[in-house]
C-alpha cells in the first residue's frame, strides 16, 4: 500500500528539487536557457515578478491575520489596504537598508529596539490608545504617522 523505501524521497527537499529539475528540463530550449522565454533576462524579470508577488500576498495575509485576531478581519483589511505611499516607501527603504549590510541591520534593529523601549516607557494605556488611533485613521485612508 505504501511507498517502498526506494520510491520514497529521503527529504522533502529531494522531492522539491526533483520537481524543479523536471520543470527546468521542460522549459529549457535547445541552448539550455531555463524558463519560458529564450531570453535569460526576460526569464529573470518573470521570476522577479513572481517572487515579489508571492511575497506581497504572503505579507498582506500575515498582516491581516495579525490585526484580525484583535480587531476583526474587516478592520484589518482596511488598515492593510489603506497604507499610504509614504508608509510603503518608508518600509521598503528601511528593509533595503536592513538587508544590504550588517551595519544596516544593526542600525535598523537598534532603531526598532529604541522604539519598543520608548513605547514601553510610556503608560500601557497611552501607548495602546495612540496605536489604535493611528490604525483607525489608516483604516479610513487618512495619513497616520
Amino acid at each position: 500500500m505504501g511507498l517502498s523505501s526506494k520510491e520514497a524521497p529521503n527529504h522533502l527537499t529531494d522531492k522539491v528539487s526533483d520537481g524543479i529539475a523536471r520543470v527546468e528540463r521542460e522549459w529549457s530550449d535547445e541552448n539550455g536557457v531555463p524558463g519560458p522565454s529564450t531570453n535569460p533576462s526576460t526569464n529573470l524579470i518573470i521570476n522577479d515578478i513572481l517572487l515579489r508577488s508571492a511575497g506581497r500576498l504572503t505579507r498582506h495575509t500575515l498582516e491581516k491575520a495579525l490585526l484580525g485576531r484583535q480587531y476583526g478581519s474587516k478592520f484589518a483589511k482596511e488598515v492593510v489596504e489603506n497604507r499610504s505611499l509614504v508608509q510603503t516607501l518608508a518600509a521598503y527603504g528601511v528593509t533595503k537598508i536592513a538587508t544590504k549590510s550588517v551595519p544596516g541591520a544593526l542600525l535598523v534593529g537598534g532603531g526598532l529596539l529604541a522604539k519598543v523601549i520608548f513605547d514601553r516607557s510610556t503608560s500601557r494605556r497611552s501607548s495602546r490608545r495612540k496605536g489604535e488611533k493611528a490604525l483607525r485613521k489608516q483604516s479610513r485612508g487618512e495619513t497616520a504617522v
